[in-house]
């Protein structure tokens, strides 16, 4: 069985040699660096060798985001940002560029495994594929096609289409999306509103009057079908 592989892209040494030595005694293949010509070239050439990448914000030559905006462009593995930078405002940015999760620093390393190890059961292969409405979704390719093109949706957002689809016209609470995907709730970030907006941007749904994902007032949303 292929070992899971980790590309930390981390500019403490101190925390780089700390979370690498964790991951890897937890059975992760580690790849830690954070010189820019290391890291662009891990993203142009090898990121599809990589099962999760985690970002710290704060590089010297190249601020984080734009890291993560590179590896976003180049695919869809789950993008993990590790950061100090832990306002509000950071953490609304991470989610909008297509960040999975992000842990504001100091943490336990081990919430970092809990992290991973979430992230990795929900997007496990699975070979189901299933039609529901105007769409067709391949699970095991996280792959969703509406009038034969394929949405460019981030795993998270992969995650929360499904679990809409898969519950089409119930009403679902924010808290309920988040608790069915490795998405963490928190009232105040508001990062599952924020993920249904790209997703509505993403298939087209006007966000005025949707015709897919209802908002479901002072609850949550639902998919009508």
């Amino acid at each position: 069985m292929k070992n899971t592989k980790i590309l930390l892209i981390e500019d403490d040494k101190d925390m780089q040699r700390l979370i690498a030595e964790y991951l890897n005694n937890f059975g992760y293949e580690t790849r830690a660096m954070f010189e820019l010509d290391e890291v662009l070239n891990a993203i142009e050439k090898h990121i599809d060798e990589y099962d999760v990448a985690i970002v710290d914000l704060m590089l010297p030559k190249m601020d984080g985001f734009d890291v993560c905006k590179k590896i976003r462009a180049k695919s869809n593995i789950p993008i993990i940002i590790s950061s100090a930078r832990g306002d509000i405002g950071n953490k609304i940015y991470g989610y909008e560029i297509g960040a999975d999760d992000y842990l504001a620093k100091p943490y336990e390393p081990r919430e970092l495994i809990l992290k991973i190890e979430a992230i990795l059961k929900r997007v496990k292969k699975n070979t189901q594929k299933i039609k529901i409405s105007d769409f067709e979704v391949d699970i095991a390719a996280k792959e969703v096609i509406v009038d034969g093109f394929k949405v460019d949706f981030t795993p998270i957002e992969f995650e929360i289409f499904l679990y809409l689809m898969n519950n089409s016209n119930k009403a679902l609470s924010r808290e309920q999306i988040a608790n069915a995907t490795s998405l963490d709730f928190n009232t105040k970030d508001r990062t599952v509103d924020m993920h249904i907006s790209n997703i509505r941007y993403k298939i087209g749904d006007d966000a005025k009057n949707p015709k897919y994902i209802k908002s479901v007032w002072g609850m949550g949303y639902k998919f009508a079908e």
